[in-house]
C-alpha cells in the first residue's frame, strides 16, 4: 500500500483462492498488552482479507497484532468478492483472516436460516466448519449486516422506521419504494430475496437498481435512491446523516467478525488465540464505524488506521 507498511494492496486474481501475490509486513511494532514475550517469534504467517474498507481495516489490525508477538507476516489481503479470503485460509494458502459468522454459515455452510443469537450463530459456525479444517476464534460484538437507509429528507416524507413500514408502503404506494443494492446483495439469500420474501414485498423489476457500494451512499444521500442498501458498520451512516431502518423481523443474520484461522496453523502456533482474542474482544460497531469513516470519509490509508488504533489502545507499541 504505502508509508510504514510498503505492503502491495493490488493482488493478481488466479484459480481458486486469487492469491498470487504479497509483501512483507514491515511493521516497527513491538508487543504492548498483546504480545508479551513474542510468543511467535519463528512463525512466518500469512494474513488474508476481503477487498471492502472494513476487510482491509481488519485484515491490517490482524497482521499488525502478530508482527508486534514476534511473528513475519505476509500481506495478502484485499481479495475481491467473499468466497476468496475464506478458500485461502481453508487450502493453506493463507493462515488466517478476519471473517462474518452469518456469511459463514449462510453463504459458505449453505443454511438458509439464521441463528438469531449471536454466540449461538458463533458456536454454530465453530462447531461445522472445523470439518472444513477452519478454526474460529472469539468472536467481535462488531456486527457488519445489513440494512436500508434514507436520507433525512425522504425519512421525514415517508415516515418509515421499520422494515414492516417499509414493506406496508411498498404494498400502498408501490413506486414510494425504490431500492439502490449491490450486484452480490441482490442475488443472495440473505440479501434482497430473502429480504423479500421475510417482509412480504414483491418489488418490481423496475424498481431496484444495482451499483457499486459508494454509488449508493452517495445516491441515498442526494436523495436520489429513496432506500439505499448500507452495512451496519459503515461510517458514512454518520457522515451523510443516513437513518437506518430497523429489522424488526430479525431477518437480517448476524454478521459478527471473528478470526478464522486454518486449524493446522492454530495447532502449531496456538498462541496466535492468545494475541487476538483481546484485540478483536476490543471490536464493536462504534469502533468499526469511526475506523471505516476514516477511510471513507477522511480519505486515510486503511493500514495506517489499523495500526494508529492499535498504538491508542494500547495493544502494540511503535518503535
Amino acid at each position: 500500500m504505502r508509508g510504514r507498511l510498503g505492503s502491495a494492496l493490488l493482488l493478481v486474481a488466479a484459480a481458486g483462492c486469487g492469491l498470487t501475490s504479497g509483501s512483507p509486513m514491515a511493521d516497527d511494532v513491538r508487543p504492548g498488552s498483546i504480545g508479551r514475550g513474542e510468543p511467535l517469534r519463528g512463525a512466518s504467517l500469512t494474513v488474508t482479507s476481503k477487498s471492502f474498507t472494513e476487510g482491509l481495516i481488519l485484515g491490517a489490525i490482524m497482521g499488525i497484532s502478530l508482527e508486534a508477538a514476534g511473528a513475519e507476516v505476509l500481506d495478502r489481503t484485499g481479495i475481491q468478492g467473499s468466497i476468496g479470503s475464506r478458500e485461502a485460509v481453508r487450502k493453506g494458502d493463507a493462515d488466517a483472516g478476519y471473517e462474518y459468522t452469518g456469511t459463514a454459515w449462510i453463504t459458505y455452510l449453505g443454511h438458509s436460516r439464521p441463528i438469531t443469537d449471536p454466540r449461538r450463530q458463533w458456536e454454530a459456525v465453530k462447531k461445522e466448519d472445523a470439518a472444513n479444517g477452519l478454526a474460529w476464534l472469539r468472536p467481535s460484538s462488531l456486527d457488519n449486516t445489513y440494512a436500508l437507509a434514507m436520507n433525512q429528507e425522504n425519512a421525514k416524507k415517508y415516515g418509515t422506521k421499520t422494515m414492516s413500514d417499509v414493506a406496508r408502503l411498498a404494498k400502498s404506494d408501490p413506486d414510494a419504494v425504490r431500492l439502490c443494492v449491490e450486484v452480490e446483495f441482490a442475488n443472495r439469500a440473505d440479501g434482497l430475496p430473502g429480504m423479500q420474501e421475510r417482509y412480504g414485498m414483491d418489488l418490481p423489476a423496475r424498481n431496484v437498481t444495482q451499483m457499486d457500494t459508494g454509488i449508493i451512499y452517495t445516491q441515498t444521500a442526494k436523495g436520489s435512491c429513496p432506500y439505499g442498501e448500507v452495512f451496519t458498520t459503515d461510517g458514512r451512516i454518520k457522515s451523510m446523516n443516513l437513518v437506518v431502518m430497523e429489522d424488526d423481523r430479525k431477518f437480517f443474520p448476524n454478521y459478527n467478525a471473528a478470526p478464522m484461522v486454518n486449524a493446522k496453523t492454530l495447532k502449531e502456533w496456538p498462541a496466535i488465540a492468545d494475541v487476538l482474542d483481546p484485540v478483536t474482544a476490543r471490536l464493536n460497531n462504534t469502533v468499526a464505524r469511526d475506523l471505516n469513516a476514516k477511510v471513507d470519509v477522511d480519505g486515510e490509508d486503511p493500514h495506517e488506521v489499523a495500526l494508529d488504533w492499535l498504538v491508542a489502545e494500547g495493544f502494540v507499541k511503535e518503535g
